[in-house]
């Protein structure tokens, strides 16, 4: 398979909206009893090709999602949407985890549950089929999405890395 091209992007350049993907209450067991904290995972994307996911834990709920949010700034990635879709079919994986993204007609809307839907809309994606396959852990569906979001290749892309014109790429 190709190779993925991953386009780190700085946060500083652009406004990020955060989405709450899931939270959940984690327990330590020790000799004084069980500790609780939490767990949250959080996904955030400028609504026009970029997004990122996080994992904050912290003893407190507020404090679990800055963290979230804090870790997902550090992994942005720049995704290609052309006319509000993506350019083609992609699977992606990650542990348990398989998603399959299709791009869609204008006026489709975002067709996904849960985890993938926030990455999606994050991103800025609004016309698109997808199917979760396998784990429906939110950590592995998220982490599979974005897998498959940052393997996307657009048709500048495809020409410039087989050092060839567009439209050999379109005709063969």
């Amino acid at each position: 398979m190709s190779t993925i091209n991953i386009k780190r992007v700085k946060t500083s350049e652009i406004e990020l909206k955060d989405r709450l993907v899931s939270i959940q209450r984690v327990a330590k067991v020790t000799k004084g009893g069980r500790t609780f904290s939490f767990s949250a995972i959080v996904v955030v994307g400028d609504e026009n090709g970029v997004v990122g996911y996080g994992l904050g834990k912290a003893k407190e709920v507020t404090e679990a999602i800055a963290k979230g949010i804090d870790d997902a700034k550090k992994n942005l990635v720049k995704v290609p949407i052309i006319n509000n879709t993506i350019p083609h079919e992609q699977i992606g994986k990650f542990s348990g985890g398989f998603v399959f993204l299709k791009p869609a007609a204008n006026g489709t809307g975002v067709i996904a549950g849960g985890a993938m839907r926030a990455v999606l809309e994050s991103a800025g994606i609004h016309n698109v089929l997808a199917k979760s396959k396998g784990s429906s852990n939110p950590h592995n569906v998220v982490k599979a999405t974005v897998s498959a979001l940052s393997q996307l290749r657009d048709a500048h892309t495809v020409a410039q890395q087989r050092g060839v014109s567009l439209g050999k790429v379109f005709n063969g």
